[in-house]
């Protein structure tokens, strides 16, 4: 793609309705489209070849052993009302039964990586701590505490269980369920969606004395996995790899934060999080913004991001990653757990000063295109451009923006939140993940702690906001004239 290709920028407004339908399937995690059943079916009753995606997280994690568990990804399920501990870890242990990918282990068969299904069991086993007598501070401490730890211990990939939990009591009438999965069998999709709705439906079920009112699945993630490189023929794969080629090519060097220590490296791969929530106010005008442009939530937010990227980095050639719900096309899989994602790199040109509107259709048109040509791996894309590169290596994009599905309106019963707490790790410098709940958006801020200091992400936050604020009143301002980015010139 021609340098001029990219700096082109469509008019306010004209996003076509099929590029929408996209966005805003990105936005719901699907994309829906229906395959045959039979043709996804797996050869083999308990084992199968690893999915494309999980591929990628295995190889890496196996190439690193020294480095935090980066992978482990924490959610947290608040319940208000009792809660039966009993009933909890049979209801827990229903899902793994239905779900295979939650039974699941890896090993290496020959030279090939494959997925191992481990025999139903009626048990899961769920330790539980008693903080009713304990302040509230004191409570949320603790269960900070207690995801950190749990977050911050490797799964055995081999032997599995590749997922754990705990449950803390904080009053009669309200408890906090912590887990603790490896990615490599959860995506947004899974915890926001299906986990949350087969948790409640179950429990509610159970304590009434019934049964799990939930139909079987007619069919697993093996199932997917061994159906999708089957699915992925050498033809589709050219056209896609030739798409980002063309998209990627040229592309602007490794990204250089004016704040990095000297000598510092982020191969370490150390990181924290930083949580906050954006006001209530905010929320609605973002809302309102998006819907007058005929965007989606997700593109206002990415719009935003390459701001503050491009003020801190001083680059306007600027690729932001995100992660696609690559696997979830297919209208059978969407009751499935398990990861179906793949990471695609948004590219978008700064250089003509384009207005906030103007930078908001640019990054829809852009994330459009990624999410139709996401079923190739990224690292994938990696070896094609650059053949000698690790394709490891986060030259490409080193910062990353995601909006989580909305859950299902469960009323205050049951919500669900995820990376409340910490593994350590953080593959990314730095990397934004947005959660709806209700009228709010809560953030979670992810960062290298070899590149960012704390203050510095302090500082972020603040500016973040504040270019959300400047955008959602003044959304025809040009880049140049935003206050924040005249003021870090």
């Amino acid at each position: 793609m021609r340098r001029s290709d990219l700096k082109s920028v469509p008019p306010a407004g004209t996003l076509s309705a099929t590029k929408l339908r996209v966005l805003e399937a990105l936005e719901r995690g699907d994309q829906s489209q229906q395959i045959d059943l039979l043709a996804m079916r797996r050869t083999h009753a308990r084992q199968a070849f690893l999915s494309l995606a999980q591929e990628q997280l295995i190889r890496f994690e196996e190439n690193h052993p020294s480095i935090p568990p980066l992978y482990n990804e924490s959610f947290t399920v608040k319940r208000i009302g009792e809660i039966n501990p009993l009933i909890l870890e049979r209801s827990l242990a229903e899902i793994i039964r239905r779900h295979e990918i939650w039974r699941t282990s890896y090993e290496t068969i020959g030279e090939v990586k494959m997925q191992i299904v481990q025999p139903e069991t009626d048990r899961f086993s769920l330790p539980s701590v008693d903080l009713r007598n304990a302040p509230a501070s004191q409570q949320g401490a603790e269960i900070l505490r207690l995801g950190r730890e749990q977050a911050g211990v490797p799964f055995d990939l081999r032997h599995g269980p590749l997922l754990r939990g705990t449950l803390a009591v904080t009053g009669d009438a309200e408890s906090c369920l912590v887990m603790t999965a490896h990615q490599s069998i959860v995506d947004g999709v899974s915890v926001y969606q299906i986990f949350i709705h087969e948790l409640s439906t179950i429990y509610e079920a159970l304590a009434l004395g019934r049964s799990s009112p939930l139909p079987e699945l007619p069919f697993q993630f093996c199932d997917f996995a061994s159906w999708q490189r089957q699915w992925l023929t050498p033809e589709e794969r050219g056209r896609q790899l030739s798409y980002w080629k063309d998209r990627l090519r040229g592309g602007p060097p490794r990204r250089r934060w004016p704040t990095r220590p000297p000598g510092a490296t982020s191969e370490l791969f150390r990181g924290h999080i930083r949580p906050f929530a954006l006001r209530c106010d905010l929320v609605a005008l973002l809302r309102r913004l998006n819907h007058r442009e005929g965007s989606t939530l997700f593109c206002m937010l990415l719009a935003a991001f390459y701001l503050l990227v491009h003020c801190y980095s001083g680059q306007s050639d600027l690729i932001v990653g995100t992660f696609s719900p690559a696997g979830r096309k297919r209208l059978e899989v969407q009751h499935l757990l398990g990861y179906f994602l793949n990471p695609v790199a948004v590219r978008v040109i700064l250089s003509d000063n384009p207005t906030f509107i103007e930078l908001l259709h640019r990054a829809g048109s852009a994330t459009s295109e990624a999410i139709s040509n996401d079923d190739v791996p990224f690292e994938d894309v990696v070896r094609e451009l650059t053949p000698t590169a690790d394709p490891d290596d986060n030259s490409y994009f080193s910062v990353a923006l995601s909006l989580q599905p909305r859950a299902p309106d469960l009323g205050v019963s049951w919500t669900v939140t995820s990376m409340d707490a910490e593994s350590g790790g953080a593959k990314l410098d730095l990397y934004l993940a947005f959660i709806e709940l209700a009228d709010q958006l809560h953030v979670r801020v992810q960062y290298n702690a070899d590149v960012f200091e704390y203050a510095e992400i302090e500082k972020l936050v603040d500016d973040f906001q504040s270019i959300l604020q400047i955008c959602v009143a003044r959304p025809n301002t040009r880049v140049s004239e935003m206050p924040i980015i005249k003021a870090n010139r």
